[in-house]
């Protein structure tokens, strides 16, 4: 099968109704998101907008439509977690296992290095058993992309009238050094 190029660029608000799309299947149909309900496209909007102010929010179209996106966020407020983030990524059922989720994930963390980001930490739905609404496909993508299975809280998300674990993976991508240089906002890094 021949596909188009992928091309990776940097999501903005008026993205937010292909990138609902891709994203309300996740949240009607899985466990993989804990959302119970679709939000709707202002919210959506919102969410691109206040992400975009000091993270990357990347989309990946194939032929002039978006496939996929990816994103990162903070990993905790306080400031003694500013070089650490959580990512995300929903990549659309049809374009799955195409090779898109691991440009996404390559093309964040460039960006995330030129913030000075240092660790990226991933928070997965992890089913106990064999379950129809996740399986164990994010891990198994994680691990492929580096990341290193951390932490596993038992029984932590409940959805679909059932309890899931949630898995924490890890991966560094810069040096953890003292003193540390401020992390940049990502549109700082746009202008370089």
């Amino acid at each position: 099968m021949t596909h188009s190029p992928l091309t990776i660029r940097t999501a903005t608000p008026d993205d937010a109704a292909p990138l609902l799309a891709i994203y309300a299947p996740y949240v009607t149909k899985t466990a993989i998101t804990f959302e119970y309900e679709v939000p709707n496209e202002e919210e959506f909007r919102r969410r691109i907008q206040t992400t975009l102010e000091a993270y990357p929010y990347l989309v990946a179209e194939r032929g002039g439509k978006i496939i996929g996106y990816v994103y990162a966020s903070a990993f905790h407020t306080r400031p003694a977690y500013d070089w650490n983030v959580e990512t995300s990524i929903y990549i659309a059922e049809e374009a799955r296992h195409t090779g898109a989720g691991r440009k996404l994930y390559e093309a964040l963390e460039t960006y995330l290095r030129a913030q000075g980001i240092v660790t990226l930490y991933a928070c997965i739905t992890y089913p106990a058993t064999p379950d129809p609404y996740v399986d164990t496909n994010s891990v198994d993508f994680h691990s492929h992309m580096g990341y290193d299975l951390v932490a596993n809280f038992k029984k932590s998300g409940y959805k679909f009238d059932r309890w899931y674990d949630v898995v924490w993976m890890e991966k560094e991508i810069g040096a953890h050094w003292a003193p540390m240089a401020p992390v940049k906002r990502f549109p700082e890094i746009l202008d370089q």
